[in-house]
Protein backbone atom coordinates (compact mmCIF):
# COMPACT_ATOMS: atom_id res chain seq x y z
CA UNK A 1 0.00 0.00 0.00
CA UNK A 2 1.56 3.30 -0.94
CA UNK A 3 2.12 5.94 1.96
CA UNK A 4 0.87 9.38 2.72
CA UNK A 5 3.43 11.74 2.34
CA UNK A 6 1.78 14.06 4.04
CA UNK A 7 1.78 12.13 7.41
CA UNK A 8 4.11 9.80 6.81
CA UNK A 9 7.97 10.33 7.90
CA UNK A 10 11.10 8.55 8.22
CA UNK A 11 13.09 8.53 11.41
CA UNK A 12 16.04 6.18 11.39
CA UNK A 13 15.43 4.54 8.69
CA UNK A 14 11.59 3.76 9.82
CA UNK A 15 8.09 5.08 8.54
CA UNK A 16 6.01 6.56 10.86
CA UNK A 17 2.70 7.10 9.80
CA UNK A 18 0.78 10.30 12.11
CA UNK A 19 -2.35 9.91 10.39
CA UNK A 20 -4.76 12.41 11.01
CA UNK A 21 -2.10 14.79 13.25
CA UNK A 22 -4.98 17.52 14.68
CA UNK A 23 -6.77 14.20 15.10
CA UNK A 24 -3.70 12.85 17.27
CA UNK A 25 -3.25 15.77 19.05
CA UNK A 26 -6.42 16.17 20.17
CA UNK A 27 -6.54 12.78 21.32
CA UNK A 28 -3.42 12.84 22.99
CA UNK A 29 -4.82 16.30 24.93
CA UNK A 30 -7.73 14.67 26.25
CA UNK A 31 -5.88 11.43 27.13
CA UNK A 32 -2.53 10.89 27.78
CA UNK A 33 -0.74 8.79 24.85
CA UNK A 34 -3.63 8.49 23.07
CA UNK A 35 -2.80 10.29 20.66
CA UNK A 36 -0.31 7.66 19.77
CA UNK A 37 -2.23 4.86 20.34
CA UNK A 38 -4.52 5.77 17.84
CA UNK A 39 -0.90 6.58 15.28
CA UNK A 40 -0.11 2.73 16.12
CA UNK A 41 2.58 3.92 18.48
CA UNK A 42 1.37 1.74 21.12
CA UNK A 43 4.55 1.63 23.23
CA UNK A 44 4.99 5.13 23.59
CA UNK A 45 1.27 5.57 24.25
CA UNK A 46 0.92 3.13 27.28
CA UNK A 47 4.61 4.84 28.57
CA UNK A 48 3.13 8.24 28.27
CA UNK A 49 -0.61 7.27 29.88
CA UNK A 50 1.00 5.56 33.35
CA UNK A 51 3.79 7.87 33.65
CA UNK A 52 1.67 11.20 33.37
CA UNK A 53 -1.81 10.10 35.14
CA UNK A 54 0.61 8.42 37.79
CA UNK A 55 1.99 11.93 38.37
CA UNK A 56 -1.50 13.51 38.07
CA UNK A 57 -3.08 11.29 40.23
CA UNK A 58 0.10 11.45 43.07
CA UNK A 59 0.16 15.09 43.02
CA UNK A 60 -3.88 14.98 43.39
CA UNK A 61 -3.64 12.32 46.54
CA UNK A 62 -1.03 14.72 47.93
CA UNK A 63 -2.77 17.87 47.71
CA UNK A 64 -5.77 16.19 49.58
CA UNK A 65 -7.74 16.79 46.37
CA UNK A 66 -7.78 20.64 46.22
CA UNK A 67 -4.99 21.39 43.93
CA UNK A 68 -6.86 21.28 40.85
CA UNK A 69 -9.54 24.14 40.71
CA UNK A 70 -10.08 26.96 38.11
CA UNK A 71 -10.23 30.24 39.67
CA UNK A 72 -9.51 33.90 38.46
CA UNK A 73 -10.55 35.90 41.50
CA UNK A 74 -8.67 38.46 43.25
CA UNK A 75 -6.62 37.10 46.00
CA UNK A 76 -7.43 33.73 43.87
CA UNK A 77 -6.03 34.08 41.11
CA UNK A 78 -5.26 30.05 40.39
CA UNK A 79 -2.67 30.48 37.05
CA UNK A 80 -1.85 26.93 37.89
CA UNK A 81 -4.36 25.16 36.73
CA UNK A 82 -3.54 26.72 32.81
CA UNK A 83 -0.74 24.09 33.19
CA UNK A 84 -2.74 21.63 34.78
CA UNK A 85 -5.21 21.68 32.17
CA UNK A 86 -2.52 20.18 30.41
CA UNK A 87 -3.62 16.98 31.13
CA UNK A 88 -6.87 17.37 29.47
CA UNK A 89 -10.20 15.66 30.71
CA UNK A 90 -8.69 14.58 33.90
CA UNK A 91 -8.94 18.60 34.69
CA UNK A 92 -12.16 19.49 32.92
CA UNK A 93 -14.24 18.57 36.28
CA UNK A 94 -12.32 21.95 37.47
CA UNK A 95 -13.95 24.05 34.82
CA UNK A 96 -17.70 22.80 35.63
CA UNK A 97 -16.88 23.79 39.56
CA UNK A 98 -15.32 27.09 38.94
CA UNK A 99 -18.47 27.90 36.13
CA UNK A 100 -20.60 26.58 39.07
CA UNK A 101 -19.13 28.95 41.89
CA UNK A 102 -18.92 31.81 39.34
CA UNK A 103 -22.86 31.83 39.28
CA UNK A 104 -23.26 31.55 43.10
CA UNK A 105 -20.74 34.29 43.67
CA UNK A 106 -22.25 37.93 44.78
CA UNK A 107 -21.13 40.46 41.69
CA UNK A 108 -21.05 43.37 45.17
CA UNK A 109 -18.95 42.10 47.71
CA UNK A 110 -17.44 38.97 45.80
CA UNK A 111 -18.52 36.29 48.78
CA UNK A 112 -19.66 32.87 48.13
CA UNK A 113 -23.82 32.66 48.05
CA UNK A 114 -25.77 30.50 50.81
CA UNK A 115 -27.23 28.57 47.94
CA UNK A 116 -23.91 27.73 46.73
CA UNK A 117 -23.38 23.68 47.11
CA UNK A 118 -20.60 22.26 45.13
CA UNK A 119 -21.17 19.11 42.47
CA UNK A 120 -19.36 16.22 43.05
CA UNK A 121 -18.99 16.54 46.95
CA UNK A 122 -16.92 19.42 46.08
CA UNK A 123 -14.31 17.51 43.68
CA UNK A 124 -12.19 20.23 42.09
CA UNK A 125 -14.50 22.87 43.24
CA UNK A 126 -12.92 26.05 43.88
CA UNK A 127 -12.64 27.56 47.62
CA UNK A 128 -15.44 29.73 48.97
CA UNK A 129 -15.12 33.55 48.63
CA UNK A 130 -13.60 35.97 49.66
CA UNK A 131 -9.66 34.33 49.77
CA UNK A 132 -7.53 37.10 51.67
CA UNK A 133 -4.24 36.36 52.05
CA UNK A 134 -4.15 37.92 55.35
CA UNK A 135 -7.56 36.21 56.76
CA UNK A 136 -8.39 32.33 57.21
CA UNK A 137 -9.95 31.07 54.28
CA UNK A 138 -10.67 27.58 52.84
CA UNK A 139 -7.61 27.89 51.00
CA UNK A 140 -5.57 28.40 54.50
CA UNK A 141 -7.20 25.05 55.93
CA UNK A 142 -6.29 23.23 53.26
CA UNK A 143 -2.62 24.31 53.69
CA UNK A 144 -2.80 23.74 57.35
CA UNK A 145 -4.55 20.29 57.16
CA UNK A 146 -1.79 19.25 53.93
CA UNK A 147 1.20 21.49 54.91
CA UNK A 148 3.99 20.66 52.22
CA UNK A 149 2.17 18.14 50.77
CA UNK A 150 -0.27 20.87 49.83
CA UNK A 151 2.40 22.68 47.51
CA UNK A 152 3.77 19.41 46.51
CA UNK A 153 0.83 18.05 44.78
CA UNK A 154 0.25 21.37 43.26
CA UNK A 155 3.45 20.96 41.36
CA UNK A 156 3.24 17.57 40.37
CA UNK A 157 0.20 18.03 38.88
CA UNK A 158 1.55 21.53 37.20
CA UNK A 159 4.47 19.27 35.77
CA UNK A 160 2.44 16.77 34.73
CA UNK A 161 0.43 19.14 32.22
CA UNK A 162 3.64 20.12 30.76
CA UNK A 163 4.61 17.07 30.05
CA UNK A 164 1.49 16.48 28.21
CA UNK A 165 2.13 19.08 26.29
CA UNK A 166 5.47 17.91 24.64
CA UNK A 167 3.25 14.47 24.31
CA UNK A 168 0.46 16.76 22.49
CA UNK A 169 3.46 18.30 20.43
CA UNK A 170 4.75 14.32 19.63
CA UNK A 171 1.90 13.28 18.77
CA UNK A 172 1.33 15.76 15.99
CA UNK A 173 5.00 16.38 14.74
CA UNK A 174 6.08 13.05 15.12
CA UNK A 175 9.62 11.81 16.72
CA UNK A 176 13.02 13.76 16.17
CA UNK A 177 13.87 12.79 12.76
CA UNK A 178 18.05 12.63 14.14
CA UNK A 179 19.67 9.12 13.01
CA UNK A 180 20.73 6.75 16.30
CA UNK A 181 24.50 6.25 16.64
CA UNK A 182 25.39 3.05 15.22
CA UNK A 183 22.23 2.19 12.62
CA UNK A 184 23.26 -0.40 10.37
CA UNK A 185 23.53 1.19 6.81
CA UNK A 186 21.14 0.54 3.67
CA UNK A 187 23.02 -0.65 0.99
CA UNK A 188 22.51 1.87 -1.24
CA UNK A 189 24.02 4.66 1.36
CA UNK A 190 27.54 2.36 2.10
CA UNK A 191 28.09 2.08 -2.04
CA UNK A 192 27.67 5.89 -2.32
CA UNK A 193 30.22 6.06 0.47
CA UNK A 194 32.42 3.72 -1.22
CA UNK A 195 32.19 5.95 -4.02
CA UNK A 196 32.71 9.03 -2.37
CA UNK A 197 35.57 7.48 -0.81
CA UNK A 198 37.54 6.67 -4.29
CA UNK A 199 36.15 10.08 -5.92
CA UNK A 200 38.17 11.90 -2.66
CA UNK A 201 41.30 9.45 -2.53
CA UNK A 202 44.39 11.05 -4.51
CA UNK A 203 45.87 8.88 -7.20
CA UNK A 204 49.42 6.99 -6.17
CA UNK A 205 52.50 7.84 -8.04
CA UNK A 206 53.61 5.62 -10.97
CA UNK A 207 56.20 3.03 -9.96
Amino acid sequence: MAKDDSTTIVVDGQYVDLRNRPLAALLAWLIPGAGHIYQGRRTKGFLFFVCILSAWILGFALGGGHVVYASWQPGDKRWHYLLQAGVGAAALPALVQGHRMRRHTDQFDGSTMKSYEPLWGGFMAPPHRPVIESEADEVSAWYARRGAGYEMGTWYTVIAGLLNILVIYDAYGGPLAVPISGRKKDPDEEADDTEEASDGAPESAPG
